[in-house]
């Protein structure tokens, strides 16, 4: 087994070995992953957060030893706390990071940061707020930072930033925590689920306070929720259909 690190800001996560395939996740900069299969240009990694796995290009990854996985694993997170920062390398070079970005790791890099950072389990009541960092953020099937973000991405790395850890897609997603039997037992930073016509569960935000709910609808936006699911108020419609809401904390 291989074992490597994201040394760059942003990297896309592909669904086979090609540049033009479907990029159906990320990795952000400091995250790490076992490598499962190597190929020429291509390698099949598995993210060590979420357990994900997909195709990185092998020029966008930096292999490190077993112990330093390990070590990396063992070792209480600390995530970049503003919507974009910096760490300089060793020749002086900034490399821009997002938000949520895996600091542990700067040392191993030879990397220096200065901005502010966030670890440990934070209280509920900062789900919320953490989500609001992102609003209008676009939507991009994927994405996991302001630039482009999808749902799942959304709720997965607002717990994160909050000391939490989500699945990567909102199926998955909805396999965690405890239902609630009615929309009023919910509370702000608790999690909506919504399915499809075929009962796929496909969609997902978080609760706020008085019936609201931010999500990932073109871009980051909240919308009114009622039992019937997330009224839309400039279309004048239901958009999504509520399946569950779930409390993971």
């Amino acid at each position: 087994m291989q074992y490597g690190i994201c040394p760059l800001s942003i990297v896309p996560l592909r669904e086979t070995t090609s540049n033009n395939s479907e990029m159906v996740s990320q990795v952000l900069y400091g995250e790490h992953f076992k490598i499962l299969e190597e190929r020429a240009q291509w390698s099949r990694i598995r993210v060590a957060f979420d357990n994900f796995e997909a195709w990185i290009s092998n020029k966008q990854l930096l292999k490190i030893p077993e112990e330093t996985y390990f070590q990396l694993d063992q070792t209480t997170p600390k995530y970049s706390a503003d919507l974009f920062d910096f760490v300089t390398d060793h020749n002086g070079h900034l490399i821009t990071i997002p938000i949520g970005a895996s600091l542990n790791a700067t040392g191993l890099l030879n990397h220096h940061f200065e901005g502010h950072s966030v670890t440990g389990e934070k209280p509920k009541m900062e789900i919320v707020k953490t989500a609001l960092l992102y609003l209008n953020s676009p939507y991009a099937w994927g994405g996991k930072s302001p630039l482009g973000i999808d749902c799942s991405g959304l709720t997965q790395m607002v717990y994160k930033l909050n000391g939490y850890q989500l699945n990567r897609n909102s199926a998955d997603q909805a396999k965690q925590g405890e239902p609630l039997s009615f929309i009023e037992e919910s509370e702000a930073g608790d999690l909506a689920f919504f399915d499809d016509k075929e009962g796929i569960i496909d969609h997902v935000g978080i609760m706020m306070n008085d019936n609201y709910i931010i999500h990932v609808d073109g871009k980051v936006r909240i919308d009114r929720i009622d039992h019937s699911g997330i009224f839309n108020a400039e279309l004048k419609r239901h958009t999504h259909q509520l399946r569950v809401i779930k409390k993971i904390i």
